[in-house]
């Protein structure tokens, strides 16, 4: 297993479940502390427990579970004469109870009852589920969850897609803590994914009941946040495995291409905040860091090069990705905010990270040699380079009939480069001294899932 950073260990010791820390070490006020930022910080504690890592602080560990535990029923509405009853506050001082926060807590939750065996957390788990979440379903025709009601019967009944996190839960409550309830949750899952996966698999964010549409952002509805997808794949892969619904939705989404004015995204490292999915570019200058962390099982399971990518960016800025958004440029942060929900989810990356083993990284790792990528930031009239990264290539030159030359250049000028890891065009190679631009790049896949990309770089008579 791989190895987590200290400073994320420290920062959810110190700071869950505030929901952003401004640095050095003030909680933001405005947000203060949230259920969303301690269940996440929950679900890696529960696992970082037992991570041979920490086994010197497993004590320290179990408090904090605990604790955060604890202030998460406090959450909670006892009331039984209100709608809300079973819900959770979005933070603190709200007055709003919303499904995709119940959808959060509940994995959590069990997960500390696991551990700790203390009944609490899981009569707090089925009261969410079984009650309110079918409270939220039932209040309306469609088969979603109404986003929120307030303490005082008051709703928002929009259906969002990212509740089919909401799965995961629900299915651990189903199978395993609460069988006698079995049907309940069944019927609750199956008419939340009738409903629920139209508007994932085309890409829109929720469904209005008040005009009868699903809706994304942005004035021309072309837009999407990243998140909600990924937590929703997240949901619809822990119940349905890679089905087509999650390959269509995960394929879509990181496809999407750098534009002239973002040219230095890549969505192997993470998707980005924005993306506009119908003219299928990137629609900000930002990552949304969070997305590589809630990803990494799908990764793992179904595409390890973007994996691989995602782990040696970060890991080599884990500091800079502590905050909510990173550029994309230099991964300087969008605001001044560490972001918990970030941390928590990256930590899940870093602690479950095992290098690949393919045949082709085998081939790698003993018959590749050593390079530098410079991913390309800008190529516009100049061209202009980010930092460089490790990269094991097997590299061959090319006949004269596997090239079109340019003027001026020769064939000894080309070489292609076979990659685990995926590169883009204009990226550069650095080998033995010379630079070489990437010209095209073909990706080698069998059963859906990426194995390889063979580039053809032309040497870069001035760099």
């Amino acid at each position: 297993m791989g190895a987590i950073p200290e400073s994320y260990y420290q920062f959810f010791m110190d700071f869950a479940p505030y929901v952003y820390i401004i640095p050095p070490d003030m909680p933001d006020p405005e947000f203060g502390r949230g259920v969303l930022a301690a269940s996440f910080a929950l679900d890696f504690l529960c696992e970082a427990y037992s991570a041979k890592q920490f086994e010197d602080r497993k004590a320290d560990i179990y408090n904090k579970i605990e604790s955060l535990a604890d202030w998460v029923l406090t959450q909670q509405c006892t009331d039984s004469e209100r709608k809300a009853y079973g819900g959770f506050k979005s933070g603190e001082t709200s007055t709003y109870y919303y499904s995709v926060d119940a959808c959060r807590v509940i994995p959590s939750l069990l997960r500390a009852y696991e551990l700790t065996n203390n009944n609490a957390y899981l009569d707090s788990a089925k009261l969410a589920g079984g009650t309110f979440l079918k409270t939220m379903q039932d209040q309306q025709a469609y088969g979603g969850f109404a986003r929120a009601v307030t303490i005082g019967d008051a709703w928002l009944l929009e259906m969002d897609i990212e509740c089919l996190y909401g799965l995961i839960g629900l299915r651990l409550l189903s199978e395993k803590y609460d069988k006698a309830n079995e049907t309940l949750y069944q019927a609750i899952m199956s008419k939340a994914v009738g409903f629920l996966r139209e508007g994932f698999e085309n890409l829109w964010l929720h469904f209005d009941p008040s005009d009868g549409k699903w809706h994304r952002v942005g004035l021309s509805q072309n837009e999407v946040y990243d998140d909600p997808f990924a937590y929703a794949l997240l949901g619809l892969y822990e119940v349905e495995g890679w089905s087509v619904s999650c390959q269509k939705v995960y394929n879509a989404l990181n496809n999407i291409r750098a534009s002239a004015k973002y040219p230095a995204y890549d969505p192997a490292v993470c998707w980005a905040g924005y993306i506009d999915v119908v003219s299928r570019f990137v629609a900000c200058d930002y990552y949304d860091a969070v997305t590589s962390g809630i990803l990494w099982k799908i990764r793992k399971n179904h595409d390890q090069t973007s994996l691989e990518l995602s782990v040696k960016v970060i890991g080599k800025h884990s500091e800079e990705f502590m905050f909510w958004g990173a550029k994309h440029a230099d991964y300087s942060y969008v605001e001044n905010k560490k972001a918990m929900v970030t941390v928590c989810w990256l930590a899940q990356l870093f602690l479950h990270y095992e290098q690949p083993t393919t045949q082709f990284t085998r081939i790698l790792r003993s018959k590749g040699e050593a390079v530098m990528l410079y991913p390309v930031r800008e190529a516009a009239a100049t061209v202009t380079y980010g930092e460089p990264l490790d990269l094991l290539a097997v590299v061959s030159s090319l006949k004269a009939e596997q090239v079109m030359l340019e003027a001026g250049y020769y064939l000894n000028d080309y070489l292609a480069f076979y990659t685990f890891l995926p590169v883009r065009v204009h990226d550069k190679i650095r080998r033995q001294g010379e630079d070489y631009e990437i010209q095209t790049v073909t990706p080698f896949t069998f059963a859906n899932q990426r194995f390889y990309f063979k580039s053809i770089a032309r040497r870069l008579i001035a760099s």
